[in-house]
């Protein structure tokens, strides 16, 4: 059977933290900026973790994860 491939677009999308969970960027941070504060511009610069409703997908389209 051959090698599964890795869903490029989901490579560039998501990382895996050393405890084997996905991390994501956080959206609203590219245009219309100028109404948001510099708190909530702050956090939305930070990464989080997926969902666990969405780990399973994300896993399936990262076979190395």
């Amino acid at each position: 059977m051959p090698k599964i491939k890795t869903k490029r677009s989901a490579a560039k999308r998501f990382s895996v933290t050393g405890s084997g969970k996905f991390r994501r960027r956080r959206q609203n941070l590219r245009h219309i900026l100028s109404k948001k504060n510099a708190k909530r511009k702050m956090r939305l610069g930070q990464s989080t973790e997926v969902n666990s409703a969405n780990a399973k997908a994300v896993s399936r389209m990262l076979p190395y994860a």
